[in-house]
């Protein structure tokens, strides 16, 4: 049984802050542009995706916690309704103990196979630092199963048409006696679609479907973040019999930038000042995400001291808010001064009564220069 928390190397108390922090480890550990070629890298990728996926929607992880991986399978009511509910979620296991029969009936094989969605598929865009704050627009260029132009992916030869299964009548599934019950299992000659095609397509050989490629435009919106997904509905693969597409989810990879660090919706960056300029105060051009600016440092600044940009970080993915950029200080003490500099120093520590190599008198030394006690008055 696959476990999603080991996956991800969290506990099942686990908070969403740390199991997003956990996906975001291993987005970056095994994305495909770190490990090119590795197709061990990219399962583990798609696993960690999926389990992601799963823990991080409440609804999916309370089901999962209760049902295990199926549990993420079931409708958006969560748990079963009736026993039937049971049979028909677990069809395909009592189809594997039986040879594809249900012995219980209400299965998925215990019909005709109707309109099939098609398959979701997944894929990565990286973006920059910079454009994953101010959003921008990427060519997606991917392949998928599309149907057959040639048969418009019914499979059958153009000019001709699928025809009932005789062997099942178009049920697409037979029936037979076991004892005290009538089993139903898939009909072997249609496969449980009902119906059969005499003369195949040449050009997908009654497949329906063929390999094609895409090519589309893609918005990423300001604010998103390493494993921040975006849905593009429809654009999956294609269904069978009539069958709605899927959809295609782009999972968003954003590259370190060596200037800045994200917290949350506020930007961090630091810059370095000499010892004068923190004292006196002074104007300097910095970067920002929107370029480079002017800021003012103030006099008496510290090390470590934070200046606010107010407005100046991410954008809320969630459509409200913006957070602030702060530029941290740091202060470069000189190793080495001229005789003048030293000399102005040791000037200014003096009138800054600062202690510069002053020896400090012991405790006997400062009892000698006490002054003496004037008796005369006592």
């Amino acid at each position: 049984m696959t476990d999603y928390y080991e996956i991800l190397g969290v506990t099942k108390n686990a908070t969403p802050e740390a199991i997003k922090k956990a996906y975001r480890k291993l987005a970056l550990q095994y994305h495909p542009d770190k490990n090119p070629g590795s197709k061990e890298a990219e399962e583990k990728f798609k696993t960690a995706a999926r389990a992601y996926e799963v823990l991080s929607d409440p609804k999916k992880r309370s089901q999962y916690d209760q049902f295990g991986e199926r549990g993420t399978q079931f409708g958006s009511g969560g748990g079963f309704q009736d026993i039937n509910d049971i049979f028909t979620s677990f069809g395909d296991i009592f189809e594997d103990m039986m040879g594809g029969a249900s012995p219980f009936g209400g299965g998925r094989s215990s019909r005709k196979q109707g309109p099939k969605r098609g398959a979701d598929l997944t894929t990565t865009i990286e973006v920059s630092f910079v454009e994953s704050a101010h959003g921008c627009e990427r060519d997606l260029k991917f392949e998928r199963q599309g149907n057959c132009k040639l048969c418009d992916g019914s499979g059958a030869k153009k000019g001709t048409s699928r025809i009932k299964c005789a062997q099942c009548g178009g049920r697409g599934n037979i029936f037979h006696s076991q004892g005290f019950f009538s089993v139903s299992s898939t009909c072997p000659k249609c496969r449980g679609q009902g119906s059969i095609i005499e003369h195949p397509c040449s050009q997908c050989q009654g497949r329906g479907h063929q390999k094609e490629s895409r090519q589309l435009k893609v918005k990423i919106p300001p604010g998103v973040e390493t494993g921040s997904r975006l849905r593009l509905t429809g654009e999956g693969e294609d269904g069978n019999f009539s069958g709605t597409p899927g959809d295609l989810f782009v999972e968003i990879y954003v590259k370190e930038d060596p200037r800045f660090v994200r917290e949350k919706n506020d930007v961090i960056s630091k810059i370095t000042i000499g010892l004068s300029q923190a004292v006196l105060g002074t104007r300097l051009e910095v970067v920002t995400l929107k370029g480079q600016e002017f800021i003012d440092i103030p006099k008496g600044t510290q090390p470590g001291d934070r200046i606010k940009l107010a407005g100046k970080g991410f954008n809320s993915i969630r459509g409200y808010g913006r957070g602030d950029h702060y530029i941290e200080v740091n202060v470069s003490v000189p190793k080495k001064l001229t005789r003048r500099q030293e000399e102005l120093m040791r000037e200014f520590a003096a009138l800054a009564d600062d202690m510069v190599n002053r020896p400090v008198a012991g405790f006997f030394e400062r009892f000698k220069r006490k002054p003496p006690v004037d008796t005369s008055k006592h």
